[in-house]
């Protein structure tokens, strides 16, 4: 039976009394070894009665302590306790029996990311300070980030207040190249880095500011900015020293030192006390989104610093913020920083007493472009073109001759560096918010929006930028459907259609519409090879089915699927969905959830965890314990303020928690709910399906992990159809008379049929894998990670389906299978 603490206590104060120092040397050591935390002040208690002894008998304690280190060889976890019980007893008497031992320690400390606490390894810093030694920067780096833990005791608190140098932590490349330049600075950088390490707060208090801008000025604003801004744009690298992680560790070489994440905080605020600059925006909006991309075990990599940014961002005036705010709340999915950004766009809209969507359609910037998708500039002999090629921006440089040259002429680099600088900045910027408007539009299906006509022309017909997307769009101008074209906004057959300033505007969504009105805008939109920014003449339309009016108040449509949880998570976000990564723990979670205000409904997709236990335990969950697969069920709908239904993670039936005496809310008939929003969410459901299935990887022939998910990937990667594909196919059946493989290409049912020198391939419409003959081989080919174009030169109707592009690239390789020499596609041949 373990021996109770207070048997443990008299025993040591027997020996202490007998002056028995071996023995007494033993009994603390077996103690140190037993405790759970040497903090406790049950063990502490004892260490006090060494404490009391004269020195001449601690001396020999203390002797017979150091021997009993070295008598325990290798185990390490125990030598830990017994060289921390040394640092406690020897305290104050000058003999240093381990210091050598000491110092081997600290190094090999600071391998790691932290210590358990409870081993108090911040004595044995404390004792190399009192030998008259310092501790390797990275030693202390490893004793602030203990610090800043929720656990830290008062002795680790002390000790990181004493350690000042450096004024960061070394490891990471932004922090290095600030230790490096800090002695070349002004003296007030030091102060001013050290300052920005006590950003701990979610904003700057008055005294936190006036300090820091007691500190701008002694510095002045302009090599603030300078110097500040190259070090952030080095945040979010590899680290430079990267640290051992133990097993189930979650990666702490992608996550950013806790103590260097203060610094950035603290740095993010200051850079919001200058005035205002684009550059300044620029690296505070990067520096958010790096901050809050994923990191395995841990989530976003450090949300806090993401909402230093946010909060930094609305407290700059301008355009250029009010724009990356804008641009940043398209983007962001993390529920906090969202908020954050929401409110900062709301704020700014009560100042000019506008709605939240007007806001963000007037914070869209131009970017340096004069005409819609297009501007120039004459630099000396050089002309420098910028423009809009899809979604993507394009700087292209001509000579005096007016021929295009390839690389940026060296006059230029010579006399205009600060105009180069700005093109260059405007092409990422112009990149980025492309993406985020094409995104916001795309949700404003159901928005219910409408505008008057002057206003949307500025906003959106003639805009710059936004015009870009705006006119490759379908819209409706007085009930009449349209589309630019030759200058002007036209109907079906080219008649410009005629708008007055009383007229209003509505996104076009084909929900509704004549079949034969869709498939002609659908013709219009490839004669004049127009490139729709997003599904929309080709938008899936959901209508209700037999079977949903036969279950009433849910959809089955796309249950009993097997998805990739974090890439269906990530999917989810970006479509407005609510969710939660689902443990593999004993705990209740709500479905997926897209709240619908503007409709009062609030729709939910019910998911499930599995696997998780039994011999596949490891293989069904990644090493922080989240599931690595989902299975969906039902889709249904709710009004927005009826409680929210919730099941175990790891499936089981979903209930609603209701306050006693409460009657559940039930779910609303499907028949009930707009068709519109009926569409939309079934056509998320179906996306989140198409893209995260199992069933797409060509990779799971054999079923995945135990081959348990076989017959799932079969009967997905060659199965029906669903609608996403049967447009895939409808499109492909126009568009393959056109190519220059279309003479070796047929539709025949779910397959796209490829004919090859060595064989003929049958390429699935929805999942994209491949069978060849002769008896319908399988053929894995992986496509790769960057994004797919499609085949090259070819006309595509709209961007953004990844499996169509993914179909025709494949179908181009395989229609000329000799000319392959990727090895692993050879060998399957």
């Amino acid at each position: 039976m373990p021996v109770h603490w207070t048997v443990r206590q008299q025993r040591v104060e027997d020996a202490a009394a007998d002056g028995d120092m071996g023995k007494l040397a033993e009994l603390l050591a077996e103690n140190a070894i037993a405790s759970a935390d040497l903090y406790h002040r049950l063990f502490v208690a004892q260490v006090d009665v060494a404490l009391r002894l004269p020195d001449e008998a601690r001396l020999r304690l203390l002797g017979a302590l150091a021997d009993r280190y070295e008598r325990e060889g290798d185990r390490e976890e125990k030598r830990v306790r017994l060289m921390a019980l040394v640092e406690m007893v020897g305290r104050g008497l000058g003999a240093d029996p381990l210091g050598e031992r000491r110092a081997e320690k600290l190094l090999a400390l600071s391998r790691g990311h932290s210590y358990w606490h409870a081993d108090r390894m911040e004595i044995l810093a404390e004792a190399e300070l009192a030998a008259g030694r310092t501790l390797a920067p990275e030693v202390v780096a490893v004793f602030r980030r203990a610090s800043t833990e929720s656990y830290q005791h008062q002795g680790l608190a002390v000790l990181a207040a004493k350690l000042t140098e450096p004024a960061v932590n070394p490891g990471e490349a932004w922090a290095d190249r600030a230790i490096a330049e800090l002695p070349a600075l002004d003296a007030s950088w030091t102060a001013l880095l050290r300052h920005a390490t006590t950003a701990t707060a979610s904003k700057p208090t008055a005294k936190w500011e006036k300090a820091a801008r007691s500190l701008i000025a002694s510095i002045g604003p302009d090599a603030v900015r300078g110097t500040a801004l190259p070090w952030l744009a080095l945040v979010g690298r590899p680290r430079t020293q990267p640290l051992e992680r133990r097993q189930y560790e979650p990666d702490i070489n992608s996550a950013y030192d806790p103590y260097n994440a203060n610094a950035l905080r603290g740095l993010a605020w200051i850079l919001s006390f200058l005035p205002s600059h684009p550059d300044t925006v620029r690296a505070l909006g990067a520096l958010v989104e790096t901050s809050l991309r994923k990191v395995a075990g841990i989530g976003p990599r450090n949300p806090k610093v993401a909402n230093a940014g946010v909060v930094a961002l609305s407290r700059i005036e301008g355009e250029a913020a009010l724009a990356e705010l804008s641009r940043l709340a398209t983007r962001v999915t993390y529920k906090n920083t969202l908020k954050l950004l929401d409110t900062a766009l709301e704020e700014r809209a009560a100042v000019l007493g506008l709605s939240r969507d007007e806001i963000e359609e007037l914070a869209v910037p131009a970017y340096g472009l004069t005409e819609v998708g297009r501007s120039v500039r004459l630099l000396g002999g050089t002309t420098a073109e910028l423009s809009v090629d899809g979604s993507k921006a394009r700087l292209v440089w001509r000579n005096a001759a007016g021929k295009e040259v390839r690389s940026v002429p060296a006059a230029v680099r010579r006399d205009h560096p600060e105009e180069l600088k700005e093109l260059k900045a405007a092409v990422k910027d112009l990149d980025k918010m492309l993406s985020a408007q094409a995104e916001r539009l795309d949700r404003q299906f159901l928005a219910q929006r409408s505008w008057p006509y002057v206003a949307w022309r500025e906003r959106y017909l003639d805009h710059p930028l936004v015009g870009t997307l705006a006119r490759r769009l379908l819209w409706i101008v007085d009930g009449t459907t349209c589309g630019f074209a030759e200058g002007a906004l036209r109907t079906l057959s080219g008649t410009e259609v005629a708008a007055g300033p009383a007229s209003s505007v509505e996104l076009w969504h084909p929900i509704g519409q004549d079949p034969a009105a869709v498939v002609a805008w659908r013709e219009w939109l490839e004669r004049h090879a127009v490139t729709q920014p997003f599904k929309q003449a080709h938008r899936e339309v959901y209508l209700l089915t037999d079977a949903e009016r036969n279950t009433g108040v849910y959809s089955n449509r796309f249950a009993a699927h097997v998805l990739r949880q974090h890439q269906f998570h990530a999917l989810a976000a970006a479509r407005g969905w609510r969710n939660k990564l689902r443990m593999a723990v004993d705990d209740e979670y709500p479905p997926a959830v897209r709240e619908l205000p503007k409709w009062g409904l609030r729709a939910e997709f019910w998911v499930e965890g599995i696997g998780g236990d039994g011999e596949n335990w490891d293989l069904d969950m990644t090493d922080s314990g989240s599931y690595l697969r989902i299975g969906t069920d039902q889709v249904r709908f709710y009004p927005l303020d009826a409680p929210e239904n919730s099941a175990h993670a790891g499936g089981g039936s979903y209930s609603m928690w209701l306050p006693d005496g409460a009657a559940p809310v039930r779910p609303l008939p499907l028949a009930e709910i707009p068709a519109l929003v009926l569409s939309e969410v079934l056509r998320d459901t179906d996306l989140f399906v198409g893209v995260a299935s199992v069933g797409n990887d060509p990779t799971w022939q054999d079923g995945g992990p135990g081959g348990r998910f076989r017959e799932y990937w079969t009967s997905y990667g060659f199965g029906e159809l669903n609608q996403s594909a049967e447009g895939r196919r409808d499109l492909l059946t126009r568009l393959l008379p056109r190519l220059a493989i279309g003479g070796r290409c047929t539709i025949q049912g779910r397959f796209l049929h490829v004919k090859g020198a060595l064989h003929t391939y049958k390429i699935h419409l929805g999942s994209g894998n491949i069978l060849m003959t002769p008896n319908d081989t399988y053929l894995c080919i992986v496509p790769k990670s960057a994004a797919v174009t499609g085949a090259e030169g070819s006309y595509l109707p709209y961007e953004g389906d990844r499996t169509l592009a993914v179909i025709l690239s494949k179908a181009m390789m395989l229609a000329h299978d000799t000319a392959i020499t990727d090895p692993t596609i050879i060998s399957q041949l």
